[in-house]
């Protein structure tokens, strides 16, 4: 099934039929209670653009540009700039072992992060910043709010491809918010805020292959793609944030994490062992400021909004906020 964000269906829908964000919110909200909550706000959000007429699917098969690939698509063609390159990294299970690497990728339309395993991987050696690849035979995952294309071996990558060219890319423009003015359609928003509580982390079963969760049956772990295998684990801290407007809780998953606390892997892997030992960290982080970027959720059972973080800086500069704030001359 094809995934559009909830913030992409109200941004198309305010584009295209000429309304307000908040008319819009109000005809998902009639739709939700008209079906009893037997919809998702997914779903109810595109019985709205049916009604007002508006096709929230531009293209789904062909060439695609970046702003049209969707979670859950597969057989995926699409080109563009090379961002950022990031590492090979190996890994070894009882079963199995294999590598991985990425980068991120842009055209006109935006930037999309992708994924290379096994015999793909080795094309990162010849992966450039500024060059042009063409992606084909990619499936497309959503990973912490975000669409990655990921290549297998039935996958095809074509460095600097004949005719192909890239125009100016488009990146993600991060708006400033405060806490209190924070809607459940931010996707890429940015608070500076204090950290004013924080909850022990959480671990949980992954393949170590995939990333995915997975779960136990009498002392084995099984992946859906990858048979049988010894779990890595990953993990989720919680904090509350508060910015003198309001306050919110930030959902800081592995990456971020890590970031966030300034701890490798296999260090925060020890507070799983001795949970007594993040309590020295909890000190350290109470009261600190922090810049968080990502994007907003609803929680449906304690009814409140969440800010899942995508990025985060523990050390923001001081110098770039006054600046932010003073007025130009």
């Amino acid at each position: 099934m094809l995934k559009i964000p909830l913030s992409d269906i109200i941004a198309k829908i305010t584009q295209e039929a000429k309304i307000s964000e908040e008319e819009i919110n109000n005809r998902i909200k009639a739709k939700l209670d008209q079906l009893s909550g037997l919809i998702s706000k997914e779903g109810a959000a595109h019985i709205v653009a049916n009604e007002l007429g508006v096709k929230l699917l531009e293209q789904t098969s062909g060439k695609l540009q970046i702003k049209n690939i969707l979670a859950g698509m597969r057989d995926v063609e699409t080109t563009g700039k090379v961002q950022q390159v990031f590492p090979l990294r190996e890994f070894k299970t009882d079963n199995r072992e294999g590598k991985v690497a990425s980068f991120v990728v842009g055209d006109e339309t935006g930037t999309i992060r992708v994924v290379l395993w096994g015999n793909q991987a080795d094309q990162i050696a010849n992966i450039q910043p500024g060059g042009i690849v063409k992606v084909l035979g990619g499936y497309v995952r959503e990973n912490t709010g975000r669409k990655e294309i990921h290549m297998n071996d039935r996958s095809k990558l074509v460095l600097d491809p004949k005719g192909e060219t890239i125009g100016d890319v488009k990146t993600e423009t991060v708006q400033r918010k405060t806490i209190k003015d924070l809607t459940e359609s931010d996707s890429n928003v940015e608070v500076l805020a204090t950290v004013v509580q924080i909850f022990d982390p959480r671990f949980f079963e992954v393949c170590p292959e995939c990333g995915k969760r997975i779960r136990g049956q009498d002392g084995l772990f099984s992946c859906l793609q990858h048979g049988n295998v010894k779990p890595d684990y990953s993990y989720v801290c919680n904090l509350f944030l508060d910015d003198g407007t309001e306050n919110i809780r930030g959902v800081f998953f592995r990456n971020q994490m890590a970031h966030l606390i300034g701890k490798a892997h296999a260090d925060i892997l020890a507070f799983r062992e001795s949970p007594d030992l993040f309590q020295d960290m909890k000190n350290q982080l109470l009261g600190t400021i922090v810049k968080v970027t990502g994007r907003v959720t609803k929680n449906m059972m304690f009814d409140r909004l969440e800010l899942m973080a995508q990025t985060v800086d523990p050390n923001p500069s001081a110098e770039d906020e006054l600046q932010r704030i003073q007025p130009s001359s």
